[in-house]
Formats: structure tokens, C-alpha cells, sequence
């Protein structure tokens, strides 16, 4: 099911469209030229309240919602105090904060950001690779702090070509990594839920032997409940004292407390991570680490691709207020 009947006309004409995230004034005026806006953040309304005071509002059924990242999950207790709810737009590139098969059970569309995001995760996959490897964070504080004067020249990165990259994913994200990273001559191996007959890197059904197998591994999967901890000790211990991981698809995934342990010991060489357990708060060990690279999970985030974004979210918008399909429809798996 792409999309879910079309709602009648809200009164004035416009379509009314719940607002549970903050963005910025040039796209809320964007959404405020079309759909009737009903902001939560400018409510002052505990979350359930709002969605209840909306679905009682004057012209039901509402139509639309837009949802950002995992801060509110579109659940049962959430679609229970809107239940002339029609369609869910998300803008975060993962849809683990929607539970799709509750959604589908009540005819409820959702769209995603499709891969609007996918270029810029991949680029900013590689540059966290490439700053935890050649030491380019650490080395800028060292140089600002006037060590270099005091102490020298820092201590020697390690080169990116020739390295075994695995990637834990190979979705429109893990497929761009890897063509990124084949132009540093990096071999390149996988582990998804099956092979991909469209690609000839190495697959690995299981992530350990994936881990083992390779210098560098970069999460790239979505999160579920198959992937939770899914890079665990055992994944760490099997990638090595030399190995490094780079995150840029859910804190969720990797283990993150096994991960501080890892680094601390030296059973790991180093980590670039843009995603956290319990963000935005970062354990305090990661901090004080030299060897760890760390972004305010940021990947998804350029002008270029936020406009993008706004442009699919309107269309998508409108197309289900019109009765067609979404352009980019979220099924559960």
C-alpha cells in the first residue's frame, strides 16, 4: 500500500499537516503557503495532547505528518490519539523511530527521504575515515595547542589505500561508500541480509567473519531489532588492534559500551562515529580519546540536500493529499 485515501478539503482550502519537527523559517513558510500547519513545538502541548486537540479539530480527517529522527516514535499510543491520521512523512533517513507494520495494519502511508541523503552520508563516511586514519582532528589540536613547536612533528597516521573495507549495509548509503572508497584502491567486502548479484565485492553473510576479514568497518545498515548490538565484542575483537570503525547510520548498532572498552585497551585502533546511543548525550570516555573522531550526527546534513529534502517532503505531501501514490513510499519489510 503507497498510499492511504486522499482526505476531503480542510477548511480555507488548505490541507492540514501536523508539524513535529523544528526546521527553518524559509521551509516552514514553504509548508505554510500550502497545507494548514499545526506545530507542535510552537503548541507548548505535551505530545499526545496535541495529536488529541488536532484529531478533534474542525475539519477531519488530518492527512499528514512530518516526523523527524527517532526524538518521537509514531507508535500505537501515537497513532491511538490521532486516529484520522492518513499519511506519516519522515525527514530522517532511517525509519526505526516508525513502526511501519502498525501503520500498515491501519492504513496509514508513510514516506521517506528516499536518497536524498545517501551522497552526503557516503561522503561524510569517508571524510571520518580519512581524518581517524591520517589523525587530522587530533593533529589540528596539536598544532593549535603550540605542541608542534613544543614536541615536534605528530605522530604518523596510517593510509587509507590498500585497505580491506568492509561495510555492514550495501544499500543506496553502503553502495555509494563503497564506490568512494574503490577509488582510494581499497578492496571492498559486505554483509546484508543477501548477496547483491549486482556487485562483485566479497560478501560475508556473518558480520564477525566480515570484521576479521578487514582493516576498516563501516556501519551502514538500518536499525532493527536484528541489528541492535549487532557489532558487539566479538566484532570487535575480530577486526583487530589495528582496525578502525566508522558509524554513520544508528548508535543502536554498535555496542557502544564494549565499544569504549575496546578503545580503551587497544583492541581497536580508532573509531569515527556520527551516531550515538543515547544522543546528543556522548559518553565522556569518548571524548578524552584521540584516536575517535566524533560529529553531532551530521552526515544527513548539507544546504544542498535539506532544500532537496523540503522539495520531496512538499511533493510527497501533496502527492497523497491528491489521492496518488507517494513518491517514496516506506513498506514494512
Amino acid at each position: 500500500m503507497t498510499s492511504a485515501v486522499a482526505a476531503p478539503p480542510a477548511t480555507g482550502g488548505k490541507r492540514p499537516v501536523l508539524l513535529l519537527r523544528r526546521i527553518n523559517d524559509r521551509l516552514a513558510a514553504e509548508l505554510r503557503s500550502r497545507f494548514r500547519v499545526l506545530n507542535f513545538y510552537e503548541s507548548g502541548a505535551p505530545l499526545l495532547a496535541f495529536l488529541a486537540a488536532a484529531a478533534a479539530g474542525p475539519d477531519p480527517p488530518l492527512a499528514a505528518v512530518v516526523v523527524a529522527g527517532g526524538a518521537i516514535q509514531v507508535n500505537a499510543a501515537f497513532l491511538d490519539a490521532v486516529p484520522s491520521l492518513g499519511c506519516v512523512v519522515t525527514t530522517g533517513a532511517g525509519v526505526d523511530h516508525i513502526d511501519l507494520a502498525e501503520c500498515a495494519r491501519r492504513g496509514v502511508a508513510v514516506a521517506g527521504a528516499g536518497t536524498v541523503f545517501s551522497t552526503d552520508v557516503a561522503d561524510h563516511a569517508v571524510g571520518l575515515l580519512v581524518d581517524v586514519l591520517r589523525r587530522i582532528s587530533a593533529s589540528d589540536r596539536y598544532v593549535r595547542r603550540g605542541l608542534w613547536a613544543a614536541r615536534g612533528d605528530y605522530p604518523l597516521g596510517s593510509k587509507l589505500s590498500g585497505k580491506h573495507v568492509g561495510i555492514i549495509g550495501l544499500g543506496s548509503i553502503g553502495s555509494l561508500i563503497a564506490k568512494r572508497l574503490q577509488a582510494f584502491g581499497c578492496t571492498i567486502s559486505y554483509n546484508s541480509r543477501r548477496p547483491k548479484d549486482s556487485v562483485s565485492y566479497n560478501y560475508f553473510p556473518d558480520v564477525t567473519d566480515l570484521a576479521a576479514a578487514s582493516d576498516v568497518l563501516i556501519v551502514a545498515c538500518a536499525l532493527n531489532d536484528e541489528t541492535r548490538h549487532i557489532v558487539d565484542s566479538s566484532v570487535l575483537e575480530a577486526l583487530g588492534k589495528d582496525g578502525v570503525i566508522v558509524n554513520i547510520a544508528r548508535g543502536g548498532i554498535v555496542d557502544e559500551a564494549e565499544l569504549i572498552r575496546a578503545l580503551k585497551e587497544g583492541r581497536i585502533a580508532g573509531a569515527g562515529l556520527d551516531v550515538f546511543e543515547k544522543e546528543p548525550d556522548v559518553p565522556a570516555e569518548l571524548l578524552s580519546m584521540d584516536n575517535v573522531v566524533l560529529t553531532a550526527h551530521e552526515a544527513v546534513f548539507t544546504t544542498e540536500s535539506n532544500w532537496d529534502l523540503a522539495d520531496l517532503m512538499i511533493a510527497n505531501l501533496e502527492a497523497f493529499f491528491s489521492g496518488g501514490p507517494l513518491l517514496t513510499p516506506v513498506l514494512p519489510k
